[in-house]
């Protein structure tokens, strides 16, 4: 009685198998530069943090990062805070101080290089370091998470790293989005500088 041969299969029976192999092998390559470019996009170009401080000291932090399309990404993490909704905004100078009086005035006005008016939802807006409102609980926890395209932390117009920095600050209301030049969001309440990493 004679063997059995086990039966082979061919991707394509016109081709060797050796020649198959090596078509296969460059396929691996081509998928291996394809996955590396793409994830070579989604590294960030630039990123920065900011210590968040009120007069009882460190309330929180914010993660700020830019992809290779120029779009900031940003996530406040607090806790500490009043419970309720408050506007907070990237403001044109490098300073957050709580002993300032008022608080963290030194942070001067928001981040307006356009010269702008105030509000996400001003026809005459919006000023580039206007933000979506921070919501904090009942146990004084909040958390926001946005994109922005109208600053940049790598070099440029809109930079938030020119020759005076820039902080983030936390006001004591709502911001409306609409009114000029706060958004009638009251004192300033908690801040930072922003910091590269």
């Amino acid at each position: 009685m004679g063997r059995i041969r086990p039966k082979t299969t061919s991707l394509h029976p016109g081709l060797s198998r050796a020649k198959q192999l090596g078509f296969f092998g460059i396929g691996l390559v081509v998928a291996g530069l394809v996955t590396a470019c793409t994830d070579h996009q989604n590294v960030p170009r630039a990123a920065a943090t900011v210590n968040l401080v009120n007069s009882s000291g460190s309330i929180g932090v914010a993660e700020l990062s830019e992809d290779s399309q120029g779009l900031v990404s940003l996530t406040v993490t607090v806790s500490g805070l009043p419970t309720g909704t408050h506007g907070i905004h990237f403001h044109a100078i490098g300073s957050a101080q709580p002993t300032d009086s008022p608080a963290f005035n030194s942070s001067g006005a928001h981040y307006n290089p356009a010269s702008h008016q105030h509000g996400l939802n001003n026809p005459l807006g919006t000023h580039a370091g206007d933000l979506p409102n921070l919501i904090v609980d009942s146990q004084g926890k909040g958390t926001l998470i946005t994109t922005t395209n109208r600053i940049t932390l790598s070099d440029g117009p809109m930079t938030l790293f020119d020759s005076d920095g820039s902080s983030l600050i936390i006001h004591a209301n709502a911001d409306d989005q609409v009114t000029d030049p706060t958004g009638n969001s009251g004192g300033r309440i908690a801040g930072g500088v922003v910091v590269r990493k």
